[in-house]
């Protein structure tokens, strides 16, 4: 399958194409699903970072539809790793529910990175999504001591049966989508501190009030914010 003009866009910044293999599948929820890949050689090529990850390319009606997930578990030696589908209507939802093992994609890794604190927060300041609960999940593991506080957008009940990976020192306070803003906006600068790390990873929309909040009224150093739209709200 041609990758459209998005893929040349991607090859003009030096983007790296893999093929991935199918090697199981798990349904966590009913509106969640992990899919089991060994990596096609991109974890040797390219190395592996905290919330690291790769745009899958779909058909969507004969035409290419490109897709950004979180590596799960990432392992070199293995040449193995997961991802994780937040369900919904489209195409990259129905290859997740029809992935068998054999089945294959194509990827390409371009625009990925992300640069561990330094120094270390007191506490991370966090703000996600079911899309960027992997992310999240790889971000907690970078200090597993450090204490973090993660405001998490849900909209549906079962979304507090995702695959949290928080421990006791994690702060998981579940929000609904139409509360997150406010909720953010309210809670946030109370817990703002001289070396404050802020990451926001929601809808594209909602990501930018929060990063401008963030760092116009609260005042947070740019480099001591990372922000990234997931998606983009219909």
């Amino acid at each position: 399958m041609g990758h459209g003009w998005e893929g040349v866009v991607l090859k003009l910044f030096r983007g790296k194409d893999f093929v991935f293999t199918v090697t199981g599948a798990e349904q966590v929820t009913e509106r969640y699903r992990r899919v089991h890949f060994t990596d096609g050689g991109l974890l040797q090529a390219v190395g592996v970072h905290p919330t690291m990850w790769v745009r899958l390319w779909f058909d969507n009606a004969g035409k290419p539809h490109q897709r950004a997930y979180t590596l799960v578990d990432p392992d070199i030696e293995a040449g193995t790793f997961s991802l994780e589908f937040a369900l919904h209507d489209g195409c990259a939802s129905d290859w997740s529910r029809k992935a068998e093992p054999g089945a294959t994609i194509e990827a390409t890794v371009q625009g990925t990175g992300f640069e561990v604190p330094d120094p270390l927060p007191a506490r991370m300041l966090v703000i996600g999504d079911p899309a960027s609960l992997p992310a999240i999940n790889s971000l907690l593991a970078v200090a597993p001591k450090l204490p973090a506080t993660i405001w998490f957008e849900t909209t549906h009940d079962l979304d507090q049966e995702l695959p949290f990976r928080t421990e006791e020192h994690h702060d998981l306070r579940t929000v609904p989508r139409s509360q997150l803003v406010e909720h953010v906006k309210t809670e946030l600068k109370d817990q703002i501190s001289p070396d404050t790390f802020v990451w926001i990873a929601c809808d594209t929309a909602t990501t930018r009030t929060l990063t401008a909040y963030v760092l116009k009224d609260l005042a947070v150093p740019k480099h001591r914010v990372k922000s990234l739209g997931y998606w983009k709200a219909a």
